[in-house]
């Protein structure tokens, strides 16, 4: 054969082959399209039975969930159903009640009316009588009213005028002595009904209570919770028959504060124990100390004035809890800033200087009663220490004219101050001697070596000591009992008499790990 039909056979097998192949191929293919199908409706109908399945769960959950809230709906509508009609019952029994008070007043209404129509008629009569008397009188002198009136007014001004003269004389002359006694016992009254009132509110706080029952446990088995709170507060608490409150009385009123915060915590709390007591005073105390500084805060925002160092804003803060003659000091001290400001700013002058040395100006106060001097020292020491400005400290310092004052400033702080103390009812005189001598009672016990604090309660009627118990035996209690009280007979004024209690307690606290 020629190399020609050759290449012709391997072309023609060739193409053969690969129309065979292309055969082959697009049978196997429809075949996998095939299985593809299938498997396609067969996961089709698995999902299609799932559907069906989880749809019947769901309309029997539904169903479920339906039956439950129909079920709490009818249970909420009785109790609802119940409380109206409780309700209902109480004003009923309420307007019944008010029908009986309204015939009362009926009652009483009419009763007033036949009184009054009765005192009218009496009046009438007593006129008639009246006038019928006058006509009788007019017919037997032969004078009318008004003649007669002259004719004695003529008679007796000519016979009285020198004993009118003589007795105006003696009236006068007695009522120029007794006009200073006089005026001093009226003036003493109106203090001490001001007094009374003032320390009433300064002296005492009252905490609620949510039941009577809490009295009991806030006295505890044999007093033993009370003793613990008033030994922890230095306060002295008043259960009386007052319903649901007790009186919390100190004349400190950081103690007071301290006091009342940790008796409302316990009352919250409700586990009332000497241990749970102590820890609830230290917490109020820390509560104090919270409110010192954000009172600080505040008087510093209130006057507007900035670059205050912390330390001293912490002590205005104290200031809150101090009084000077019955008037709170640190709204004294926010007034005499305000009207410092307002002065300077008429005047032209430096009203920053002004209000700044009006804030700080009894700064000394807030501790004066721990470190020694006056307060208007302690408060220029102070000042000078956190690097106040010269001139606000030279106000300070001659705001009670301890040296000259040498600016404008420190004589407007001067008068500011003056002008706030002056406000009618500002300050109560007595009332800062009274705290005054609690605080020297205070003073004169802590002399004594062993003593761990003191405190004095019943309005300075009783001291109590508690002494340290290593240093202090059982055996010198009643000497030093003796030397106290014989100390506050030779040192103090006081009125009445003062109870001296010692008290020495011994505890042992341990810790299991």
């Amino acid at each position: 054969m020629s190399p020609i039909i050759w290449v012709i056979i391997c072309i023609a097998t060739l193409v053969i082959g690969f129309v065979l192949g292309v055969i082959y191929r697009k049978k196997v293919a429809e075949a996998q399209i095939a299985g593809a199908e299938e498997e396609a409706k067969r996961i089709i109908n698995d999902a299609l039975k799932s559907a069906e399945s989880k749809k019947r769960e769901a309309l029997v959950e539904a169903k479920e969930e339906i039956q439950k809230s129909r079920t709490e709906f009818e249970h909420e509508e009785k109790s609802r159903r119940a409380e109206l009609q409780k309700q209902e019952r109480r004003l009923q029994q309420k307007e019944e009640t008010l029908d009986r008070k309204t015939d009362a007043l009926d009652r009483k209404t009419e009763s007033l009316n036949a009184k009054l129509a009765n005192v009218e008629a009496q009046q009438n009569e007593i006129r008639t009588i009246r006038k019928t008397q006058q006509e009788m009188l007019e017919k037997i002198s032969g004078y009318t009213i008004e003649e007669a009136k002259a004719y004695l007014i003529e008679t007796l001004e000519a016979e009285v005028t020198h004993e009118k003269a003589a007795k105006l004389k003696e009236i006068e002359a007695q009522y120029k002595d007794e006009a200073d006694r006089m005026a001093r016992e009226i003036v003493a009254t109106a203090i001490q009904r001001c007094a009374a009132d003032h320390a009433s509110e300064v002296t005492v706080s009252v905490v609620p209570l949510p039941n009577d029952e809490m009295k009991g446990r806030i006295i505890g088995r044999e007093g033993r919770n009370i003793r613990a709170i008033e030994t922890l507060t230095g306060c002295d608490l008043i259960i009386d028959d007052t319903p649901e409150a007790i009186t919390v009385s100190s004349f400190d009123p950081v103690r007071r504060e301290v006091a009342r915060l940790a008796l409302e915590k316990l009352i919250a709390d409700g586990r009332i124990h000497p241990a749970r007591i102590e820890e609830m005073v230290a917490k109020a105390q820390k509560e104090v100390n919270a409110t010192i500084k954000a009172e600080g805060e505040r008087a510093v925002f209130e006057t507007n004035i900035h670059g205050i160092h912390p330390e001293l804003v912490r002590l205005l803060g104290r200031m809150k809890y101090r009084t000077s003659y019955g008037q709170n000091v640190l709204q004294h001290s926010i007034e005499v800033s305000h009207i410092s400001g307002l002065i300077a700013s008429e005047l032209g002058a430096n009203v920053a200087i002004a209000k700044r040395a009006g804030l700080l100006h009894d700064l000394g106060k807030s501790i004066d009663h721990e470190v020694e001097g006056s307060h208007v020292t302690i408060g220029v020491n102070m000042a000078r220490k956190y690097k106040e400005n010269e001139a606000v400290i030279h106000c300070i310092e001659a705001h009670h004219g301890d040296v000259e004052a040498h600016t404008v400033e420190a004589c407007i702080v001067q008068a500011a101050d003056s002008i706030s103390a002056a406000r009618p009812g500002a300050r109560r005189e007595n009332i800062e001697n009274y705290v005054k001598r609690l605080e020297k009672l205070e003073e004169v016990t802590k002399s004594f070596p062993g003593i761990g604090s003191c405190y004095a309660i019943q309005a300075g009627r009783e001291i109590r000591v508690m002494v340290k118990p290593e240093e202090v035996s059982e055996d010198q209690m009643t000497l030093l009992a003796h030397d106290i009280a014989k100390k506050i007979e030779d040192e103090l004024t006081y009125p009445g008499q003062i109870k001296v209690h010692i008290i020495r307690e011994t505890k042992a606290v341990d810790y299991a790990k």
